[in-house]
Protein backbone atom coordinates (compact mmCIF):
# COMPACT_ATOMS: atom_id res chain seq x y z
CA UNK A 1 0.00 0.00 0.00
CA UNK A 2 2.99 2.56 1.08
CA UNK A 3 4.24 1.93 -2.49
CA UNK A 4 1.09 2.57 -4.10
CA UNK A 5 0.58 5.66 -2.44
CA UNK A 6 3.52 6.85 -3.44
CA UNK A 7 3.11 6.15 -6.98
CA UNK A 8 -0.96 8.35 -6.76
CA UNK A 9 1.21 11.02 -5.23
CA UNK A 10 3.73 11.05 -8.21
CA UNK A 11 1.05 10.70 -10.91
CA UNK A 12 -0.31 13.83 -9.28
CA UNK A 13 2.48 15.97 -9.62
CA UNK A 14 3.07 15.10 -13.07
CA UNK A 15 -0.69 16.55 -13.71
CA UNK A 16 0.31 19.67 -12.13
CA UNK A 17 1.63 22.81 -14.79
CA UNK A 18 5.22 23.62 -14.98
CA UNK A 19 5.95 20.06 -13.46
CA UNK A 20 9.31 21.34 -14.46
CA UNK A 21 9.38 24.16 -12.35
CA UNK A 22 7.88 22.67 -9.78
CA UNK A 23 10.37 19.59 -9.36
CA UNK A 24 13.43 21.93 -10.04
CA UNK A 25 12.74 23.26 -6.41
CA UNK A 26 15.48 21.58 -5.31
CA UNK A 27 17.87 23.48 -7.27
CA UNK A 28 19.79 26.14 -5.18
CA UNK A 29 21.68 28.64 -7.34
CA UNK A 30 23.69 29.51 -3.98
CA UNK A 31 24.69 25.59 -2.97
CA UNK A 32 26.52 23.46 -4.90
CA UNK A 33 24.58 19.92 -6.12
CA UNK A 34 27.67 17.97 -5.75
CA UNK A 35 29.91 17.24 -2.79
CA UNK A 36 33.62 17.49 -2.99
CA UNK A 37 34.81 14.45 -2.37
CA UNK A 38 36.96 14.85 0.19
CA UNK A 39 34.50 16.46 2.41
CA UNK A 40 32.99 12.96 2.85
CA UNK A 41 36.12 11.82 5.19
CA UNK A 42 36.58 13.64 8.34
CA UNK A 43 33.26 12.32 9.90
CA UNK A 44 34.04 8.54 8.48
CA UNK A 45 37.59 8.73 9.60
CA UNK A 46 35.69 9.83 13.34
CA UNK A 47 32.95 6.91 13.13
CA UNK A 48 36.20 4.72 12.20
CA UNK A 49 38.01 4.96 15.29
CA UNK A 50 34.88 6.19 17.65
CA UNK A 51 32.25 3.28 16.41
CA UNK A 52 34.47 0.09 18.63
CA UNK A 53 34.33 2.89 21.86
CA UNK A 54 30.48 2.63 22.02
CA UNK A 55 30.53 -1.36 20.92
CA UNK A 56 33.05 -1.44 23.93
CA UNK A 57 31.20 -1.28 26.68
CA UNK A 58 29.05 -4.70 25.41
CA UNK A 59 32.16 -6.62 23.67
CA UNK A 60 34.54 -5.08 26.83
CA UNK A 61 32.64 -7.55 29.08
CA UNK A 62 32.75 -10.70 27.13
CA UNK A 63 36.72 -10.25 27.23
CA UNK A 64 36.69 -9.07 30.74
CA UNK A 65 38.45 -5.87 30.43
CA UNK A 66 35.31 -4.46 32.52
CA UNK A 67 32.26 -5.47 33.82
CA UNK A 68 28.98 -3.54 35.64
CA UNK A 69 28.97 -2.48 39.39
CA UNK A 70 25.31 -4.56 39.06
CA UNK A 71 25.10 -8.29 39.69
CA UNK A 72 24.57 -10.96 37.26
CA UNK A 73 24.06 -8.38 33.39
CA UNK A 74 23.04 -9.98 30.41
CA UNK A 75 26.37 -9.06 28.63
CA UNK A 76 28.91 -9.85 31.89
CA UNK A 77 27.40 -13.27 31.54
CA UNK A 78 28.47 -13.68 27.69
CA UNK A 79 24.74 -13.33 26.96
CA UNK A 80 22.97 -10.59 25.26
CA UNK A 81 20.01 -8.37 25.11
CA UNK A 82 17.03 -9.28 23.28
CA UNK A 83 15.29 -6.73 20.92
CA UNK A 84 17.99 -3.90 21.75
CA UNK A 85 20.48 -2.07 19.31
CA UNK A 86 23.00 -2.32 22.08
CA UNK A 87 26.43 -3.67 20.66
CA UNK A 88 25.29 -2.55 17.08
CA UNK A 89 27.06 1.07 16.73
CA UNK A 90 29.71 -0.75 14.35
CA UNK A 91 26.66 -2.08 12.49
CA UNK A 92 24.78 1.45 12.37
CA UNK A 93 27.97 2.95 11.13
CA UNK A 94 29.43 0.53 8.53
CA UNK A 95 25.81 0.28 6.98
CA UNK A 96 25.11 3.99 7.55
CA UNK A 97 27.86 6.67 8.74
CA UNK A 98 29.92 5.02 6.02
CA UNK A 99 27.21 3.38 4.13
CA UNK A 100 26.25 5.63 1.15
CA UNK A 101 28.37 8.10 1.83
CA UNK A 102 31.56 6.13 0.98
CA UNK A 103 30.18 4.22 -2.25
CA UNK A 104 29.19 8.32 -3.44
CA UNK A 105 33.15 9.52 -2.24
CA UNK A 106 34.57 6.47 -3.89
CA UNK A 107 32.72 6.84 -6.73
CA UNK A 108 33.47 10.67 -7.36
CA UNK A 109 37.26 9.91 -6.18
CA UNK A 110 37.37 7.48 -8.99
CA UNK A 111 35.84 9.48 -11.79
CA UNK A 112 38.30 13.08 -10.92
CA UNK A 113 41.46 10.70 -10.50
CA UNK A 114 41.81 11.20 -7.46
CA UNK A 115 43.53 8.07 -6.46
CA UNK A 116 45.09 9.12 -3.06
CA UNK A 117 41.65 10.17 -1.82
CA UNK A 118 39.92 6.40 -3.49
CA UNK A 119 42.81 4.90 -1.49
CA UNK A 120 41.84 6.10 1.71
CA UNK A 121 38.21 5.35 0.51
CA UNK A 122 38.69 1.83 -0.19
CA UNK A 123 40.44 0.88 2.84
CA UNK A 124 37.62 2.42 4.97
CA UNK A 125 35.50 -0.20 3.36
CA UNK A 126 38.02 -2.99 4.15
CA UNK A 127 38.32 -1.74 7.50
CA UNK A 128 34.33 -1.75 7.79
CA UNK A 129 34.12 -5.08 6.46
CA UNK A 130 36.66 -6.67 8.76
CA UNK A 131 35.69 -5.05 11.35
CA UNK A 132 31.83 -6.26 11.00
CA UNK A 133 32.52 -9.91 10.17
CA UNK A 134 34.69 -10.51 13.37
CA UNK A 135 32.14 -8.73 15.14
CA UNK A 136 29.10 -10.84 13.37
CA UNK A 137 30.20 -13.45 11.28
CA UNK A 138 28.24 -13.51 8.26
CA UNK A 139 26.77 -10.09 6.87
CA UNK A 140 25.25 -8.68 3.74
CA UNK A 141 28.04 -7.39 1.30
CA UNK A 142 27.06 -7.99 -1.91
CA UNK A 143 23.68 -6.87 -2.30
CA UNK A 144 24.24 -4.02 0.67
CA UNK A 145 24.34 -0.77 -1.14
CA UNK A 146 21.85 -2.00 -4.43
CA UNK A 147 18.59 0.36 -2.61
CA UNK A 148 16.89 -3.36 -2.19
CA UNK A 149 14.55 -3.49 1.25
CA UNK A 150 16.00 -6.93 2.06
CA UNK A 151 19.37 -8.14 1.79
CA UNK A 152 21.02 -11.80 2.00
CA UNK A 153 24.03 -12.39 3.96
CA UNK A 154 27.50 -13.39 2.25
CA UNK A 155 29.62 -15.59 3.72
CA UNK A 156 32.99 -14.60 6.56
CA UNK A 157 35.32 -16.19 4.08
CA UNK A 158 33.99 -13.89 1.58
CA UNK A 159 34.19 -10.64 3.96
CA UNK A 160 37.99 -11.59 4.24
CA UNK A 161 38.47 -12.05 0.65
CA UNK A 162 36.74 -9.12 -0.19
CA UNK A 163 38.64 -6.79 2.76
CA UNK A 164 42.05 -8.25 1.65
CA UNK A 165 41.15 -7.41 -2.39
CA UNK A 166 40.28 -3.71 -1.62
CA UNK A 167 43.43 -3.39 0.74
CA UNK A 168 45.42 -4.31 -1.92
CA UNK A 169 43.73 -1.93 -4.49
CA UNK A 170 43.87 0.75 -1.93
CA UNK A 171 47.79 0.12 -1.43
CA UNK A 172 48.20 0.14 -4.90
CA UNK A 173 46.16 3.33 -5.39
CA UNK A 174 47.83 5.63 -2.70
CA UNK A 175 51.46 4.63 -4.55
CA UNK A 176 49.98 6.16 -7.69
CA UNK A 177 51.00 10.43 -8.63
CA UNK A 178 48.69 10.29 -11.81
CA UNK A 179 45.75 12.25 -12.00
CA UNK A 180 44.42 14.49 -9.96
CA UNK A 181 46.55 13.04 -6.91
CA UNK A 182 46.97 15.67 -4.43
CA UNK A 183 48.25 15.40 -1.01
CA UNK A 184 46.85 19.11 0.25
CA UNK A 185 43.58 18.11 -1.00
CA UNK A 186 43.21 15.10 0.48
CA UNK A 187 45.11 16.93 3.81
CA UNK A 188 42.01 19.42 4.30
CA UNK A 189 39.84 16.43 5.49
CA UNK A 190 42.58 13.85 6.56
CA UNK A 191 41.83 13.88 10.46
CA UNK A 192 44.42 11.04 10.95
CA UNK A 193 47.30 11.47 8.81
CA UNK A 194 46.59 14.79 7.20
CA UNK A 195 47.17 13.78 3.72
CA UNK A 196 50.33 11.49 3.91
CA UNK A 197 49.71 8.52 1.84
CA UNK A 198 52.70 6.40 2.44
CA UNK A 199 51.14 6.20 6.26
CA UNK A 200 47.90 5.01 5.05
CA UNK A 201 50.08 2.72 2.92
CA UNK A 202 51.35 1.35 6.61
CA UNK A 203 48.10 1.53 7.53
CA UNK A 204 46.55 -0.84 4.73
CA UNK A 205 49.20 -3.21 6.02
CA UNK A 206 48.81 -2.81 9.66
CA UNK A 207 44.89 -3.80 9.19
CA UNK A 208 46.32 -6.93 6.92
CA UNK A 209 48.60 -8.12 8.98
CA UNK A 210 45.84 -8.09 11.72
CA UNK A 211 43.15 -10.00 9.62
CA UNK A 212 45.90 -12.66 8.04
CA UNK A 213 46.81 -13.92 11.82
CA UNK A 214 43.26 -14.17 12.24
CA UNK A 215 43.58 -17.46 9.98
CA UNK A 216 45.75 -18.99 12.95
CA UNK A 217 43.68 -22.05 13.20
CA UNK A 218 43.41 -22.60 9.77
CA UNK A 219 46.22 -25.16 8.54
CA UNK A 220 46.74 -24.48 5.19
CA UNK A 221 45.56 -20.86 4.95
CA UNK A 222 47.58 -19.14 7.61
CA UNK A 223 51.03 -17.78 6.35
CA UNK A 224 52.98 -16.66 9.28
CA UNK A 225 55.55 -15.24 6.58
CA UNK A 226 52.87 -12.94 5.20
CA UNK A 227 51.71 -11.63 8.79
CA UNK A 228 55.65 -10.80 9.52
CA UNK A 229 55.89 -9.24 5.82
CA UNK A 230 52.65 -7.14 6.65
CA UNK A 231 53.74 -5.89 10.05
CA UNK A 232 57.33 -4.82 9.00
CA UNK A 233 55.57 -2.71 5.99
CA UNK A 234 53.27 -1.18 8.48
CA UNK A 235 53.92 1.78 11.20
CA UNK A 236 56.11 2.43 13.66
CA UNK A 237 56.11 3.51 17.63
CA UNK A 238 55.78 7.00 17.27
CA UNK A 239 52.43 8.87 17.21
CA UNK A 240 53.04 10.11 14.05
CA UNK A 241 52.59 6.82 12.82
CA UNK A 242 49.82 5.16 15.09
CA UNK A 243 46.68 6.13 13.56
CA UNK A 244 45.54 8.17 16.33
CA UNK A 245 42.35 10.52 16.70
CA UNK A 246 42.27 13.54 18.47
CA UNK A 247 39.48 15.47 20.21
CA UNK A 248 39.47 18.77 20.76
CA UNK A 249 37.37 18.64 23.87
CA UNK A 250 34.41 20.89 22.98
CA UNK A 251 31.52 19.30 21.25
CA UNK A 252 30.26 16.44 22.36
CA UNK A 253 30.86 14.12 19.99
CA UNK A 254 34.20 15.63 19.35
CA UNK A 255 34.98 15.04 23.51
CA UNK A 256 36.56 11.14 24.02
CA UNK A 257 33.64 9.05 24.04
CA UNK A 258 35.62 7.43 27.37
CA UNK A 259 35.85 10.74 29.42
CA UNK A 260 34.14 11.20 32.27
CA UNK A 261 31.60 14.28 31.05
CA UNK A 262 29.94 11.66 28.24
CA UNK A 263 28.95 9.84 31.04
CA UNK A 264 29.27 6.09 28.86
CA UNK A 265 31.07 4.41 31.37
CA UNK A 266 30.14 5.68 34.83
CA UNK A 267 28.93 1.70 36.41
CA UNK A 268 32.10 0.44 34.58
CA UNK A 269 34.95 -0.69 36.69
CA UNK A 270 38.13 -2.84 36.37
CA UNK A 271 37.93 -6.42 36.59
CA UNK A 272 39.97 -8.99 38.74
CA UNK A 273 41.56 -10.20 36.12
CA UNK A 274 43.17 -7.41 34.39
CA UNK A 275 44.31 -6.32 37.91
CA UNK A 276 46.03 -10.19 38.05
CA UNK A 277 47.79 -9.60 34.97
CA UNK A 278 49.72 -6.03 36.77
CA UNK A 279 49.48 -6.32 40.57
CA UNK A 280 51.76 -9.35 40.76
CA UNK A 281 49.19 -11.96 40.68
CA UNK A 282 50.25 -14.13 37.22
CA UNK A 283 53.70 -12.53 37.11
CA UNK A 284 54.32 -13.52 41.42
CA UNK A 285 55.87 -10.72 42.98
CA UNK A 286 56.18 -8.22 40.30
CA UNK A 287 54.08 -5.57 40.15
CA UNK A 288 53.80 -3.81 36.67
CA UNK A 289 54.38 0.14 36.78
CA UNK A 290 51.46 0.50 34.58
CA UNK A 291 48.66 -0.50 36.91
CA UNK A 292 49.00 3.15 38.62
CA UNK A 293 48.70 4.81 35.31
CA UNK A 294 46.21 2.68 33.87
CA UNK A 295 43.63 1.36 36.54
CA UNK A 296 42.40 3.22 39.18
CA UNK A 297 42.53 2.45 43.16
CA UNK A 298 39.98 2.33 45.60
CA UNK A 299 39.49 5.27 48.45
CA UNK A 300 41.83 3.10 50.43
CA UNK A 301 44.80 3.65 47.77
CA UNK A 302 44.63 -0.32 47.18
CA UNK A 303 44.21 -1.85 43.44
CA UNK A 304 40.84 -4.25 43.17
CA UNK A 305 39.08 -5.59 40.40
CA UNK A 306 35.63 -7.03 40.76
CA UNK A 307 34.64 -10.31 39.72
CA UNK A 308 32.79 -10.60 36.51
CA UNK A 309 29.09 -10.60 36.67
CA UNK A 310 29.21 -10.12 40.45
CA UNK A 311 29.05 -6.53 41.15
CA UNK A 312 30.44 -5.23 44.08
CA UNK A 313 30.34 -7.88 46.67
CA UNK A 314 31.38 -7.59 49.95
CA UNK A 315 33.44 -4.40 49.41
CA UNK A 316 33.32 -1.78 51.90
CA UNK A 317 33.16 1.66 50.55
CA UNK A 318 36.53 2.22 51.01
CA UNK A 319 37.55 -0.46 49.21
CA UNK A 320 35.00 -0.24 45.99
CA UNK A 321 37.52 0.65 43.23
CA UNK A 322 37.50 4.20 41.49
CA UNK A 323 36.03 4.52 38.36
CA UNK A 324 38.31 4.58 35.22
CA UNK A 325 38.77 8.90 35.77
CA UNK A 326 39.90 7.74 39.80
CA UNK A 327 37.04 8.84 41.66
CA UNK A 328 34.29 7.29 43.67
CA UNK A 329 31.17 8.98 42.13
CA UNK A 330 30.77 10.23 38.38
CA UNK A 331 33.36 13.24 37.38
CA UNK A 332 31.22 15.68 35.16
CA UNK A 333 33.33 18.59 34.38
CA UNK A 334 34.75 18.58 31.07
CA UNK A 335 38.34 19.20 32.42
CA UNK A 336 38.40 17.13 35.79
CA UNK A 337 41.74 15.43 35.63
CA UNK A 338 41.51 11.98 34.79
CA UNK A 339 43.69 9.08 33.48
CA UNK A 340 45.30 7.15 30.67
CA UNK A 341 42.69 7.04 27.96
CA UNK A 342 39.86 7.81 29.92
CA UNK A 343 40.23 12.01 29.74
CA UNK A 344 38.13 14.31 27.52
CA UNK A 345 40.82 14.65 24.64
CA UNK A 346 42.75 11.59 25.13
CA UNK A 347 43.72 10.32 21.80
CA UNK A 348 42.02 7.11 21.20
CA UNK A 349 43.91 4.42 18.68
CA UNK A 350 42.10 2.36 15.96
CA UNK A 351 45.34 0.38 16.20
CA UNK A 352 48.74 0.38 17.65
CA UNK A 353 52.64 -0.51 16.75
CA UNK A 354 52.88 -2.25 20.43
CA UNK A 355 49.83 -4.38 19.15
CA UNK A 356 51.11 -5.18 15.52
CA UNK A 357 54.44 -6.34 17.53
CA UNK A 358 52.79 -9.16 19.27
CA UNK A 359 51.21 -9.58 16.42
CA UNK A 360 54.28 -10.22 14.74
CA UNK A 361 55.44 -11.98 17.28
CA UNK A 362 52.65 -14.59 17.75
CA UNK A 363 52.96 -15.38 14.01
CA UNK A 364 57.03 -16.02 14.39
CA UNK A 365 56.51 -18.44 17.05
CA UNK A 366 53.80 -19.89 14.96
CA UNK A 367 56.55 -20.80 12.49
CA UNK A 368 59.02 -21.90 14.72
CA UNK A 369 61.33 -18.73 14.67
CA UNK A 370 61.60 -17.86 18.50
CA UNK A 371 64.66 -15.25 17.92
CA UNK A 372 62.34 -13.19 15.69
CA UNK A 373 59.39 -14.10 18.05
CA UNK A 374 60.82 -12.88 21.26
CA UNK A 375 62.63 -9.29 20.03
CA UNK A 376 58.95 -8.89 18.36
CA UNK A 377 57.63 -9.69 21.89
CA UNK A 378 60.05 -7.61 23.33
CA UNK A 379 59.28 -4.07 21.74
CA UNK A 380 55.70 -4.53 22.26
CA UNK A 381 56.12 -4.71 25.81
CA UNK A 382 58.28 -1.74 25.79
CA UNK A 383 55.99 0.55 22.72
CA UNK A 384 53.51 -0.18 25.24
CA UNK A 385 55.03 1.48 28.49
CA UNK A 386 55.73 4.41 25.99
CA UNK A 387 52.01 4.36 25.13
CA UNK A 388 50.96 4.62 28.28
CA UNK A 389 53.11 7.79 29.00
CA UNK A 390 52.05 9.12 25.86
CA UNK A 391 48.02 8.81 26.56
CA UNK A 392 48.52 10.09 30.28
CA UNK A 393 50.18 13.20 28.59
CA UNK A 394 47.22 14.44 26.24
CA UNK A 395 45.42 16.59 28.48
CA UNK A 396 46.94 17.22 31.80
CA UNK A 397 45.84 13.56 33.04
CA UNK A 398 46.36 12.61 37.09
CA UNK A 399 49.37 9.60 36.63
CA UNK A 400 52.74 10.16 36.86
CA UNK A 401 54.86 9.22 34.21
CA UNK A 402 56.50 5.75 34.07
CA UNK A 403 60.27 6.59 34.53
CA UNK A 404 62.89 4.64 32.64
CA UNK A 405 64.08 2.82 35.76
CA UNK A 406 60.75 1.38 36.40
CA UNK A 407 60.29 0.36 32.95
CA UNK A 408 63.68 -1.25 33.12
CA UNK A 409 63.16 -2.87 35.75
CA UNK A 410 60.01 -4.60 34.90
CA UNK A 411 61.30 -5.59 31.45
CA UNK A 412 64.65 -6.90 33.32
CA UNK A 413 62.31 -9.44 34.99
CA UNK A 414 62.52 -13.25 33.34
CA UNK A 415 59.32 -14.10 34.35
CA UNK A 416 58.15 -10.83 31.51
CA UNK A 417 60.98 -11.20 28.91
CA UNK A 418 62.47 -14.41 28.94
CA UNK A 419 66.45 -14.76 28.79
CA UNK A 420 66.39 -17.26 26.36
CA UNK A 421 63.93 -17.34 23.21
CA UNK A 422 63.61 -21.08 24.08
CA UNK A 423 62.13 -20.06 26.97
CA UNK A 424 58.93 -17.67 25.31
CA UNK A 425 55.60 -18.89 25.62
CA UNK A 426 52.42 -18.32 23.92
CA UNK A 427 51.23 -17.27 27.19
CA UNK A 428 53.51 -14.82 27.25
CA UNK A 429 53.00 -13.35 23.92
CA UNK A 430 49.02 -13.09 24.75
CA UNK A 431 48.90 -11.79 27.98
CA UNK A 432 51.09 -9.14 27.45
CA UNK A 433 49.32 -8.39 24.17
CA UNK A 434 45.96 -8.28 26.61
CA UNK A 435 47.54 -5.82 28.92
CA UNK A 436 48.36 -3.34 25.68
CA UNK A 437 44.80 -3.78 24.38
CA UNK A 438 42.88 -2.77 27.78
CA UNK A 439 40.61 -0.41 27.46
CA UNK A 440 40.77 0.45 23.45
CA UNK A 441 41.55 -2.44 21.36
CA UNK A 442 38.20 -4.42 22.17
CA UNK A 443 37.95 -6.44 18.68
CA UNK A 444 41.46 -7.59 18.36
CA UNK A 445 41.37 -8.82 21.89
CA UNK A 446 37.64 -10.74 21.52
CA UNK A 447 39.36 -12.36 18.61
CA UNK A 448 42.58 -13.52 20.65
CA UNK A 449 39.97 -14.50 22.97
CA UNK A 450 37.91 -16.49 20.37
CA UNK A 451 40.76 -17.71 18.64
CA UNK A 452 42.12 -19.65 21.56
CA UNK A 453 37.99 -20.78 22.42
CA UNK A 454 38.72 -18.35 25.87
CA UNK A 455 40.37 -21.35 27.79
CA UNK A 456 42.80 -23.47 24.93
CA UNK A 457 45.81 -25.07 26.81
CA UNK A 458 49.40 -24.19 24.88
CA UNK A 459 50.55 -27.77 23.70
CA UNK A 460 54.08 -27.06 24.87
CA UNK A 461 53.53 -26.15 28.36
CA UNK A 462 50.02 -27.69 29.18
CA UNK A 463 48.49 -24.17 30.45
CA UNK A 464 45.85 -22.05 29.50
CA UNK A 465 47.18 -19.75 26.87
CA UNK A 466 45.31 -16.94 28.54
CA UNK A 467 45.97 -17.78 31.87
CA UNK A 468 44.18 -16.73 34.75
CA UNK A 469 40.96 -15.95 32.39
CA UNK A 470 37.75 -17.80 33.93
CA UNK A 471 34.50 -17.18 32.07
CA UNK A 472 31.26 -16.88 34.34
CA UNK A 473 29.97 -19.78 35.78
CA UNK A 474 26.59 -18.20 35.22
CA UNK A 475 26.29 -18.38 31.82
CA UNK A 476 23.43 -16.44 30.21
CA UNK A 477 20.36 -19.08 29.74
CA UNK A 478 20.27 -18.62 26.10
CA UNK A 479 23.96 -20.09 25.97
CA UNK A 480 22.83 -23.44 26.97
CA UNK A 481 26.48 -23.55 28.27
CA UNK A 482 28.44 -22.68 25.42
CA UNK A 483 30.35 -19.29 25.06
CA UNK A 484 29.88 -16.46 23.04
CA UNK A 485 31.76 -16.17 19.65
CA UNK A 486 29.52 -13.54 17.48
CA UNK A 487 27.50 -10.54 18.52
CA UNK A 488 23.96 -11.09 16.99
CA UNK A 489 23.38 -8.25 13.96
CA UNK A 490 21.18 -4.78 14.82
CA UNK A 491 17.90 -5.32 16.28
CA UNK A 492 16.04 -2.69 14.17
CA UNK A 493 17.09 -3.53 10.75
CA UNK A 494 17.64 -6.96 10.87
CA UNK A 495 15.29 -8.54 13.13
CA UNK A 496 12.49 -6.46 12.24
CA UNK A 497 13.00 -6.23 8.35
CA UNK A 498 15.62 -8.79 7.09
CA UNK A 499 14.15 -11.84 8.89
CA UNK A 500 13.78 -14.00 6.34
CA UNK A 501 17.84 -13.45 5.10
CA UNK A 502 18.33 -13.61 8.82
CA UNK A 503 16.54 -16.75 8.62
CA UNK A 504 18.69 -18.42 6.84
CA UNK A 505 21.94 -18.38 8.57
CA UNK A 506 20.31 -19.22 11.23
CA UNK A 507 20.04 -16.09 12.84
CA UNK A 508 16.78 -16.62 14.72
CA UNK A 509 17.77 -18.99 16.91
CA UNK A 510 18.01 -17.84 20.37
CA UNK A 511 21.93 -19.16 20.79
CA UNK A 512 22.73 -17.71 17.67
CA UNK A 513 25.40 -16.02 19.34
CA UNK A 514 27.28 -18.83 20.16
CA UNK A 515 27.65 -20.24 17.16
CA UNK A 516 31.26 -20.60 16.23
CA UNK A 517 32.87 -18.61 12.95
CA UNK A 518 34.74 -19.90 10.46
CA UNK A 519 37.07 -17.48 10.92
CA UNK A 520 38.00 -19.61 14.52
CA UNK A 521 37.32 -22.90 13.31
CA UNK A 522 39.87 -25.09 12.14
Amino acid sequence: MKKIYILLIMAGMVTLGGCKKFLDVNDNPNAPQVVEANLYLAPMLHWMVTSPTYDARFIGRYTQNWTITTTATTWDRQGYDPASDNAAQLFRDVYWSLGQNLVNMNSIAEKEQRWDLLGVGQILKAWGWLALTDVHGEIPIKQAFEGKTTFDYDTQEFAYQESFRLLDLAIANLKRTDGAVDNNYLAKTDIIYKGKTNMWIKFANGLKAMALNHFSNKTGLYKPDDVIAAVDASIGASDAEQPLLAYTGTANDDINFYAGVRDNLTNYRQTKFILGLMNGTQYPGLVDPRMSRMLSPSPDGQYRGLDIALGFGALTTAQLPNNFWGYPTLALSVRTPARYIFSTKSKLPLFTYSQLQFVKAEAAFKKGDKVTALDAYTKGVSAHFDFVNARNSDDGQVPTQISATEKATYMASALVIPTSPNDLTLTNIMLQKYIAQWGYGHLEQWMDLRRYHYKDLDAATGAQVFAGFTPPTNLYADNAGKFVYRIRPRYNSEYIWNREALDKIGGLTTDYHTKEMWITLP
